[in-house]
C-alpha cells in the first residue's frame, strides 16, 4: 500500500481521483482548502481517507500534510479563464506560487513522483491540429500563463534535483461532480442545469469553437500511470480523447440526453477563450501505455444520468 496525497481532492477531479485510489486499497490523503471543492464530493468515502484542511501556499501546513508521503497527485488550482482575467494576481499567487511550494516541499519529503495537472490552455490559439507538446506554447490568459509556468517549475525540479515530475495537460475535463453552480462553471454543467431547469444557457461566440472534451475518468486513469511509469518523468503529456466537437454539436447532444429542447442564447466571445482544441494523445499512448477508457458520448450519458440522479440542476 501506497500513501497518495491529492491536493484539490475534494474538487471535481480530485474526488474521482482519490475515490478510485481508495477503490484500489491505497492510503490517500486529500489536502483542500475548499475554496472551490466540496465536502460532499468525499462524504460517501471520507472515513476511508484522511482529510487535511490546509493551503498550497502554507509551508508549515504542506510539509505537516507530506509527512510518509510516497506520491503526489497535484490537483489544486484556480481553475478559470474568466476568474484569471477577473483577478490575475490571485490566479498566480494560488497556480505559480502554490504549485512551487508544493514541489519544494515534495522534494525536502522525497517523493517518488510528483504529477501535475496542467492545461491544454497554454497551446493558446492555433491553425495547427491536432495540437502536440512540441509545439510553441502561447498563452491567451493569465490562467494559462499560471499553469504553463508550473509545468516549467517542474521540468526544472526534475533536472536540476532529479525530482520526478510528469506533468498532464488536460483537454476540456468534464463528468460527475463538476459544479454547475460556481460563478466560473465550466460549459458541460452549465448547459446541463440550464436545460434540466428549463432555461437556455448563453453560447458565447457562434458556437462553431471546437474542443476535445475529455470525460474524467480518462484524466484518473492518466494520473496514476504517470505517478509509477518512470519513461514519462520530466515530460509535458497531452491526457484527452483525440476528437473534437463544436459547442453547437455539443448543445444538440444534450438537449437529446436530456430531452430538453431550448434555443441556445448567443452572445459576444469572450476574452481569452481558443477557438480551436484537439490533443494529439501518441506521446501519452508511448510514455504511459495510455488509451481512452470512456469515449466522449458515452462520457457524456454518465454525466447527465449523474445531474438527474443528483439533483445538480
Amino acid at each position: 500500500m501506497a500513501r497518495y496525497l491529492v491536493t484539490g481532492g475534494a474538487g471535481f477531479i480530485g474526488s474521482n481521483i482519490a475515490e478510485k485510489l481508495v477503490e484500489m486499497g491505497e492510503e490517500v490523503i486529500i489536502f483542500d482548502n475548499l475554496s472551490t471543492g466540496h465536502e460532499g464530493n468525499i462524504e460517501h468515502f471520507r472515513r476511508k481517507i484522511k482529510f487535511v484542511k490546509g493551503d498550497i501556499r502554507n509551508e508549515s501546513e504542506v510539509r505537516a500534510a507530506l509527512e510518509g508521503v510516497d506520491y503526489v497527485l497535484h490537483q489544486a488550482a484556480l481553475a478559470s479563464v474568466p476568474r484569471s482575467i477577473d483577478d490575475p494576481v490571485l490566479v498566480n499567487e494560488v497556480n505559480v506560487g502554490g504549485t512551487l511550494t508544493m514541489l519544494e516541499e515534495s522534494r525536502r519529503a522525497s517523493v517518488k513522483c510528483f504529477v501535475y495537472a496542467a492545461s491544454s490552455s497554454a497551446y493558446g490559439e492555433s491553425d495547427v491540429l491536432p495540437k502536440r507538446e512540441d509545439m510553441l506554447p502561447a498563452p491567451l490568459s493569465p490562467y494559462a500563463v499560471s499553469k504553463l509556468v508550473g509545468e516549467h517549475y517542474c521540468s526544472v525540479y526534475s533536472k536540476v534535483y532529479g525530482m520526478p515530475t510528469v506533468s498532464i495537460r488536460y483537454f476540456n475535463v468534464f463528468g460527475p461532480r463538476q459544479d454547475p453552480a460556481s460563478q466560473y462553471a465550466a460549459v458541460i454543467p452549465i448547459f446541463v442545469s440550464h436545460l434540466l431547469e428549463g432555461k437556455s444557457p448563453t453560447i458565447y461566440g457562434d458556437g462553431e469553437q471546437s474542443r476535445d472534451f475529455t470525460f474524467v475518468g480518462n484524466i484518473v486513469k492518466a494520473n496514476l500511470m504517470a505517478a509509477q511509469w518512470e519513461g514519462a518523468t520530466g515530460q509535458v503529456i497531452n491526457v484527452a480523447c483525440g476528437g473534437r466537437y463544436t459547442l453547437n454539436e455539443l448543445y444538440g447532444m444534450l438537449c437529446d440526453l436530456t430531452g430538453v429542447s431550448l434555443d441556445p442564447v448567443y452572445a459576444d466571445p469572450r476574452p481569452g477563450d481558443v477557438k480551436h482544441s484537439l490533443a494529439d494523445i501518441t506521446l501519452a499512448e508511448k510514455l504511459l501505455g495510455y488509451s481512452v477508457e470512456t469515449g466522449f458520448e458515452e462520457g457524456l450519458k454518465r454525466t447527465v444520468e449523474w445531474y438527474k440522479r443528483s439533483g445538480a440542476s
